[in-house]
């Protein structure tokens, strides 16, 4: 055996000697801050007691809790033995309908807007009615000078100024009701019915009272325009009228007609009619647009009182609006695609 490892061995035992006396140190100093942490604990636990069971959870339910809550605002205690109560809480009944709800029932009431048909509007989008209303109320603002010089010499007037102004004079010679259905029955009667394809050579061109009665053709928004201008210079607020671009789904045909406010009813003077007829008694029109001095505004339907069962024909504004542009031809309608201002945008 070598010098080496002789030497070796008292060393090695040494070691494990060493290494032992720490261990046992570490396992001491464990020892005693485990029973630091136990003291200093809520409770100590012996060897032989069983460890403390978790606190239970509780469960609510919304129909429970709002019950709950429903009691103690009428003043009823939450803890009896009825039958129709479960725990502590009284459970939400049945309704009278058999329908299971947590809520009182609510009551929504028809909703009828200001406007003809029972609707609202806000302004459209620039387009081209913009452009053709603001070029006929500039023509009509010159018919009113015209009106207004005939007025101090009558040897100014033109044919159709004159005969325009007649009719205006005899329609202020009446009241109410009467007057409108003579305006109505006057422009009808000046007017014979032309298409702007025929007459103008074009689909769609508005034109001035004057410029309809110089002519003595026109189609529907031309009538309209007349009545228009009729009343106005008969004393009507602007803001009483309306010309009113509707879809006539009974002929399937783009129309113009004028809506008058008259005794809190919106009255409808239509060219193909001498009767005023209320907007109540008229179904088969999709308004789109409403038009005075305001400028071009969209028909809005009141959501309150929109159709639910998805029929298109069940109220003024539904289908039509998100389907059809106003062509302005009274013989046939387009798909819509026309540029924005010629198209209903909402729906």
């Amino acid at each position: 055996m070598s010098s080496t490892l002789k030497a070796s061995k008292p060393l090695a035992a040494g070691a494990v000697l060493l290494g032992s006396v720490l261990w046992l140190a570490g396992t001491v100093t464990e020892t005693k801050a485990g029973a630091r942490d136990v003291r200093a604990s809520d409770h100590v636990l012996r060897f032989d007691e069983a460890p403390l069971a978790a606190p239970q959870a509780k469960f609510f339910t919304i129909n429970g809790v709002l019950a709950k809550l429903d009691a103690q605002r009428n003043g009823k205690p939450t803890t009896n033995t009825s039958r129709d109560t479960v725990g502590d809480v009284e459970l939400a009944a049945l309704t009278p309908d058999g329908i299971a709800t947590d809520t009182p029932p609510i009551q929504i009431t028809p909703t009828v807007g200001p406007e003809p048909f029972g609707l609202f509007v806000f302004r459209a989008p620039e387009g081209t009615l913009w452009r053709k209303w603001r070029g006929v109320a500039a023509d009509m603002a010159k018919d009113h000078d015209s009106l207004a010089r005939c007025s101090y010499d009558a040897a100014t007037c033109s044919p159709a100024a004159a005969r325009f102004a007649r009719l205006v004079t005899s329609a202020k010679a009446k009241s109410g009701r009467a007057q409108l259905e003579d305006i109505n029955q006057g422009v009808n009667l000046s007017i014979r019915y032309v298409n702007d394809t025929m007459q103008h050579g074009v689909p769609d061109r508005w034109s001035s009272a004057l410029a309809s009665f110089t002519t003595g053709a026109g189609d529907c928004e031309d009538y309209a325009i007349a009545k228009y201008a009729a009343l106005r210079e008969a004393g009507y607020a602007a803001e009483t009228l309306r010309l009113v671009l509707v879809r006539d789904r009974a002929v399937r045909q783009d129309h113009a007609v004028l809506a008058v406010r008259h005794e809190d009813k919106w009255l409808i003077m239509d060219n193909r009619s001498a009767r005023l007829r209320e907007d109540s008694e008229i179904s088969s029109f999709t308004p789109l647009f409403a038009i005075n001095e305001r400028g071009v505004q969209l028909f809005a339907v009141p959501y309150a009182n929109r159709d639910t069962d998805g029929a298109s024909d069940a109220s003024p504004a539904t289908d039509a609006l998100g389907t059809m542009a106003w062509t302005g031809s009274d013989t046939a309608a387009t798909p819509a695609g026309g540029a924005i201002g010629e198209r209903p945008l909402l729906m």
